[in-house]
């Protein structure tokens, strides 16, 4: 499987503190609609951290059952505990997802050789494709880009890396390293332009969530090679991807947007909290320029 297009990092909609299945499966409705390539169940946007493993499981069935082979579905099944990633993993390929997202581990910052072993097993214990996902704003470590070329020389089902690290001269160091075929996705909406100049594959989005059509079009002049019509789209939206980063943290403004325009509601789980007053008015007054509320 070679991961190429436009993916979007599913918020978990809740409403009385249960997965909101309703609210989820028309999110999921407004991404085939808007030509997204897949979608990725139980992300960091995903608030996967505040899932039990019951709740992240039916996330991921009901990601599947509603998408029901109209796109990809990539689960998020990555853990900081290998046993645990493990078992996530083969319950969504038992569900019947597509492929895994397999997250850094978070906290216990292993080495090289720790990330190396953590990822090998679980590859060796599934047959789906995995995307790696080296995100060390959370993480406090990255996934250097020869950990990651061992791991694509010597586990035929890792064929691509998620990079969220910030850097564009990130890119061209897996490029460097990696193999031809290995698909590597920006994992940071802002960053789509350069990261795709620069020999990245797709994009992992953010903003889908709210403006499916658009992050589609996007990537879409990228892969192309239709710069100067990309850069225009960039220089128009550039602002709404930025903000949906940095008014609170992911994925406090991307949730609360979305329910703003009435698709689900603002329910976070702790420790998230709703976003301040300030921030609050600062996200209207930006959704409202765009014409999104």
């Amino acid at each position: 499987m070679k991961f190429i297009g436009t993916y979007t990092a599913l918020i978990t909609p809740f409403r009385g503190g249960r997965i909101d299945a309703p609210a989820f499966q028309s999110l999921i409705e407004r991404q085939i609609a808007g030509g997204i390539t897949g979608i990725v169940p139980v992300g960091t946007t995903g608030e996967s951290p505040t899932l039990d493993t019951d709740e992240h499981i039916e996330v991921i069935r009901l990601a599947i059952e509603f998408a029901r082979d109209r796109m990809v579905v990539i689960a998020g099944t990555g853990a900081n505990a290998t046993a645990e990633a493990i078992e996530l993993t083969k319950a969504a390929e038992k569900l019947g997802a597509d492929a895994s997202l397999q997250v850094c581990p978070y906290y216990n910052k292993p080495s090289q050789e720790g990330l190396y072993l953590h990822f090998k097993a679980i590859a060796d214990n599934t047959s789906l494709p995995i995307m790696l996902y080296s995100v060390p704003g959370r993480s406090a470590i990255e996934i250097a880009p020869e950990t990651a070329a061992r791991l694509a020389a010597n586990c035929k089902n890792i064929t691509a890396i998620k990079e969220a690290g910030g850097s564009v001269d990130r890119i061209s160091q897996l490029v460097q390293a990696l193999p031809e075929n290995f698909g590597i996705l920006c994992g940071d909406d802002p960053l789509t332009l350069p990261f795709i100049a620069s020999g990245a594959n797709g994009l992992v989005s953010v903003a889908s969530n709210l403006i499916p059509e658009v992050m589609t079009k996007l990537v879409a002049h990228c892969l192309a090679g239709e710069f100067p019509e990309a850069l225009a789209m960039q220089k128009k939206y550039y602002p709404l991807m930025r903000g949906l980063m940095s008014l609170d943290v992911n994925p406090v403004p991307i949730k609360t947007a979305v329910a703003l325009q009435g698709h689900c509601t603002d329910e976070l789980r702790l420790p998230l909290a709703p976003m301040g007053n300030g921030n609050l008015h600062a996200l209207k007054t930006l959704l409202e320029s765009y014409n999104l509320i």
